[in-house]
């Protein structure tokens, strides 16, 4: 059965809204995930995060829901990962953590890795691919911290806020500029490269990017550049890891690859490994601060729905857009669950700033066609490539206007040559 028609979402010509909007039909093929599913079957062709390693203790199996199957991870004395489907009943709640776990009859094991605190499954058939050489996986442990967090939404709307740019300058306002020295940590708070201007005064100066998207070996690379006074241009280059993952900047220092994986869906998860390019991360900050906003052992949020996300009209008034603290994944979270479990997308119109969305899904569409004609090897990173992928570039940075993407690269460059682990491309 052929997949629905695509839509542009806006006219590439004279940059102006349509009236068209995604069917349903469309709209369900995109997001459902169960097994038989175009996108379920998709995903599962890749390697897909199923715990952080912090969870996994020798001998204590936790559950991993994944792409709704019920399946159970342990590691035994030797440190083998082992991961089986488990017994489970038809009333249990997505995130649910058994207090006794039993594997099912007949159970199918699946293959493991275990990369920089985070723990990848492969649930498809046949051989898995070649895990990519991505900056997140060459850089040592000491320069990797792994964390996780639940969200109740669908994992499409979960992935598409990650590789919109613009949403930062409004989303992730904030009215006032933090003292450098207590940055560390946090995303959107350092500084640029090339000039001493915090990044929250940036986002809030210069709210609308000129957004390009380029192809890649990968997935998408999606520069948003901020055209400022002076010939001078703010340059920051994310990218979208296919199928489900994106690779962003967090501070000079520091990048954020994160996973938007679903459990079902209606939830997912999102896994991140910070990389640092300078000094050794220091878990124990990064770990706290996190681990004050998550409840174990399911790692759900502590701002979420049912308390309104601690929502704060006074530090509305004063401190940020939101109204709902300082971490911006709390940001996210709520623009993407309020949008309902999975997002109406029936309703929509994409306009310009939406152009990483729109070529995102004709992505998703053309390697589902390939996977449902059984042309696995013209999805992206099938089946040889993928271990030769380094990198990818991410980064802010900021210079003349004219030579941006040159500046951007050099800045890149250097960082990787100061680097104290190889991370030379």
């Amino acid at each position: 059965m052929p997949l629905p028609r695509v839509y542009d979402g806006f006219s590439a010509s004279y940059g102006k809204r349509t009236l068209q909007m995604i069917p349903a039909e469309l709209n369900e093929t995109l997001t459902i995930v169960d097994q038989g599913s175009a996108a379920g079957e998709l995903l599962r062709q890749y390697w897909q995060p199923a715990a952080i390693s912090d969870e996994i203790k020798v001998g204590l199996p936790v559950p991993v829901n994944l792409l709704g199957e019920k399946l159970f991870l342990d590691r035994d004395i030797s440190g083998d990962l082992r991961l089986f489907h488990r017994e489970f009943s038809d009333n249990e709640p997505p995130n649910f953590y058994p207090k006794t776990i039993k594997k099912a009859p007949k159970s199918r094991s699946y293959p493991t890795i275990e990369k920089n605190g985070v723990i990848f499954a492969f649930l498809g058939d046949g051989n898995p691919i070649t895990l990519q050489n991505f900056d997140c996986f060459r850089a040592p442990s000491s320069h990797s911290f792994a964390f996780k967090g639940l969200w109740e939404c669908n994992w499409l709307q979960a992935l598409e806020i990650g590789i919109d740019p613009a949403h930062a300058s409004f989303l992730h306002r904030f009215l006032k500029d933090e003292e450098q020295k207590s940055s560390y940590g946090k995303q959107f708070r350092g500084q640029t490269e090339g000039a001493d201007i915090p990044m929250t005064k940036i986002l809030r100066d210069y709210p609308r990017p000129e957004i390009k998207v380029n192809e890649t070996e990968y997935g998408l690379k999606i520069t948003a550049l901020r055209h400022m006074d002076m010939g001078m241009t703010h340059v920051r280059v994310t990218n979208c890891i296919f199928p489900n993952a994106i690779c962003i900047p967090m501070s000079r220092e520091m990048t954020i690859t994160q996973w938007h994986v679903p459990i079902d869906n209606h939830h997912c998860y999102w896994y991140t490994i910070f990389t640092s390019f300078d000094n050794p991360v220091d878990k124990q900050i990064m770990r706290a601060q996190r681990l004050s906003q998550h409840n174990l052992p399911d790692y759900s949020p502590i701002k979420n729905k049912a308390n309104n996300y601690q929502y704060d009209p006074v530090e509305q008034r004063h401190s940020t857009f939101t109204g709902m603290g300082l971490d911006i994944n709390v940001h996210d979270q709520w623009a993407v669950e309020m949008m309902g479990s999975v997002q109406d997308r029936t309703r929509e119109h994409l306009g310009r700033s939406d152009i990483a969305i729109v070529r995102y899904r004709r992505m998703l569409r053309k390697a589902m066609a390939s996977q449902n004609s059984g042309r696995l090897d013209q999805m992206p990173m099938q089946p040889n490539i993928a271990g030769d992928i380094v990198g990818p570039l991410s980064n802010d940075a900021i210079a003349p206007t004219e030579l941006w993407e040159e500046n951007s690269h050099r800045a890149d460059l250097a960082r990787r040559k100061n680097c104290p682990w190889d991370a030379s491309i």
